[in-house]
């Protein structure tokens, strides 16, 4: 069916809303022709249940900590740091490092939600035309380009808040300066705040993407009648 659409597009040159509704309108519908709005109100319901059934998960306790998609590991100049804290016996002490870093993430992610309420309101029909005949994250890759800046700014102020709160800054404070007085390491000062905030939106990109390719590939994944409808164009 997409391969239709595609050649479609292509043959016409189709650059209106009209015209493209006159390709919706020559598919096949069992339940009816898809007007514009359905097609726009549909992305908007797949985009709001990756965000609820996804990104809630990553607020929660271990969201990020006991998730392998998302874990955030330490940066790459701290790796050294960790291996060689262990080695002296600090193996505790270094978990933890690594688990406050997980919790400012799960922390900040609660102030996703509104700024992608806000984007996910605003789709037009050419932008859901463009997702639904997309790639597979065609649906993700808009959140990114659209949310990115303002989850960035929004996620640094609540982790750097984050880390006094969970301890985080006392933690990596007392990991630093430990391992800087190891004998013969180099001295390291990571910037963990911008560290953690771009892990963190990773990390809901990511998990955003996997709701998306679950909506795309399994019927079962379109929990209302109206996702079955508008994705059964690109099945």
């Amino acid at each position: 069916m997409i391969r239709k659409i595609f050649a479609l597009l292509i043959i016409l040159n189709l650059t209106a809303c009209a015209e493209l509704q006159q390709v919706v309108d020559s598919l096949p519908q069992t339940d009816g022709v898809l007007s514009n709005a359905d097609i726009a109100s549909g992305l908007r319901q797949a985009l709001d249940q990756g965000i609820d059934k996804q990104v809630t998960k990553l607020t929660q306790t271990d969201g990020f900590y006991k998730n392998d998609l998302v874990k955030i590991l330490l940066p790459s100049e701290l790796q050294k740091a960790d291996n060689a804290l262990r080695k002296i016996g600090l193996s505790s002490l270094a978990d933890e490092g690594l688990k406050a870093l997980n919790r400012a993430a799960e922390d900040a992610v609660k102030e996703a939600t509104p700024i992608f309420v806000n984007v996910v309101n605003d789709i037009t029909f050419n932008d859901a035309k463009n997702i639904l005949l997309g790639e597979e994250n065609a649906a993700t890759s808009y959140l990114t380009t659209k949310t990115k800046t303002d989850l960035y700014n929004k996620f640094k102020p609540v982790i750097e808040s984050s880390f006094s709160k969970v301890g985080a800054d006392e933690i990596w404070t007392n990991l630093i300066t430990r391992y800087n007085n190891i004998p013969l390491t180099n001295n390291v000062n990571p910037d963990l705040t911008d560290y953690v905030t771009n892990e963190a939106l990773d990390g809901v990109y990511t998990m955003i993407a996997v709701e998306e390719k679950e909506i795309r590939s399994k019927v079962s994944s379109r929990s209302t009648a109206l996702l079955k409808k508008v994705f059964a164009l690109q099945d």
